[in-house]
């Protein structure tokens, strides 16, 4: 986490996100975000941001809720690649977000103790972040072949693309030795990226750079892929909760 990477105490940190697009704060359209932190600097900071074109709320989950941030732009560079690959298929579109909301809030179990409180802001800021964000054209220009992965993930114009080393980051976290969920069809424990096919798809593509992107669209239709429903009853049916992963105590 940041506090351990730059020695600055966590009260003294705070996390500023969406649900919003930069243009749309620019242009002075109607824009949110949620800022995080401790209250004596969260509250003032957003009563100050606060405009009437701009929404604030404030929490003080800061280590969730950038968690969370970085989730859904993982998922977000899959959506744009699914989009371009179908030409904007609305029911492909609606199928992959099916999934990687399952595997959100089935991750969301395991990095949080009461994930219930997430479900609403995690999906809010995952739904603009698909569909417009960075994230998302990234992943539609890496589809279409405008872009490709050498060119590294700060690209001009757009700036750093967070998604990709997200990718990496979240695959490697839940491949833990140390972790193990019981898997429905198989009825071993595995790893719990084992069940999250769209993630475990994504660091093929964008890190390990062994499938191209039109694998992520096998992955969205695999006939064996299970009812993104059963992936949240798992979640929902065991103390699935490691503090250990995020470093709390």
């Amino acid at each position: 986490m940041i506090s351990r990477a730059t020695g600055v105490p966590v009260e003294n940190i705070l996390y500023l996100g969406g649900p919003n697009i930069a243009s749309e704060i620019y242009n002075k359209e109607y824009a949110n975000a949620r800022i995080c932190g401790t209250e004596k600097w969260r509250i003032p900071l957003a009563k100050f941001l606060r405009q009437p074109h701009f929404t604030v709320w404030d929490n003080s989950d800061l280590v969730t809720h950038e968690v969370m941030g970085g989730l859904k732009n993982v998922y977000a560079i899959g959506a744009g690649m699914v989009a371009a690959l179908t030409n904007e298929s609305a029911t492909s579109k609606s199928v992959y977000f099916a999934h990687c909301t399952s595997e959100m809030i089935f991750i969301t179990h395991l990095l949080t103790k009461e994930p219930e409180k997430l479900a609403g802001p995690l999906l809010a800021d995952t739904y603009v972040t698909l569909l417009k964000g960075r994230n998302a054209w990234y992943g539609q220009m890496i589809a279409k072949g405008e872009l490709s992965l050498d060119m590294g993930d700060s690209i001009s114009g757009k700036g750093m693309i967070q998604g990709v080393s997200a990718v990496g980051a979240f695959f490697e976290l839940l491949s833990q030795s140390s972790l193990s969920v019981l898997h429905p069809n198989e009825n071993k424990p595995v790893a719990p990226v084992e069940l999250c096919p769209i993630l475990k798809t994504l660091y093929k593509i964008l890190i390990k750079r062994e499938q191209d992107p039109r694998a992520i669209l096998q992955a969205l239709r695999d006939e064996n892929l299970n009812d993104p429903r059963e992936r949240i009853e798992i979640a929902q049916s065991h103390a699935f909760y490691k503090p250990s992963l995020l470093g709390q105590p």
